[in-house]
């Protein structure tokens, strides 16, 4: 498992103190700006200073960045957090701990194919399951269908509505 998960990418310059505006990639703005500590991808620490959200942006101030000129320099990069900072409820997991996974029929253990990307949606998010052939599947991410998740093993097993798979 991965040690630094992707959190967000910087996308532009906010006013002129060096303020940079970050599309989250998480859950919420909001996770994001609860960090004090996120990284680059090397690993190397980066100070958060302040966060707030504005619209679904986050707007945020990084330690050393202070001009408009250092801030337009960040432009394109991404942020990483690091998974022990967060900690999870029951049955939540990184979505990049998902992906990849071996996704099989919970009773029969035929495999449906390989879970590639998530999508969120309003009522819960949808996983993409990529057949052997590449054909691609959308399963729901509720309980009813995803009955285990096996983060260590990279497996799923699902119960899938009838004719998903047909």
């Amino acid at each position: 498992m991965k040690q630094y998960l992707e959190i967000g990418k910087i996308v532009s310059v906010f006013g002129l103190k060096g303020e940079v505006k970050v599309q989250p990639w998480c859950d919420s703005p909001e996770l994001l700006c609860e960090f004090d500590t996120l990284y680059w991808k090397s690993g190397t620490p980066v100070k958060v200073e302040r966060a707030r959200v504005q619209k679904n942006i986050v707007v945020m101030k990084l330690s050393g960045c202070d001009t408009v000129e250092e801030a337009q320099k960040l432009r394109g990069r991404v942020l990483y957090m690091n998974r022990d900072d967060v900690e999870l409820e029951d049955g939540s997991y990184f979505v990049q701990d998902l992906i990849g996974m071996k996704v099989l029929d919970a009773v029969s253990g035929e495999e449906y194919g390989e879970l590639t990307e998530v999508s969120k949606t309003g009522a819960n998010d949808v996983y993409h399951i990529k057949s052997p052939e590449g054909k691609m599947y959308y399963i729901p991410a509720i309980p009813d269908v995803v009955k285990e998740t096996d983060i260590e093993g990279q497996v799923m097993k699902i119960t899938p509505l009838p004719g998903l798979f047909d």
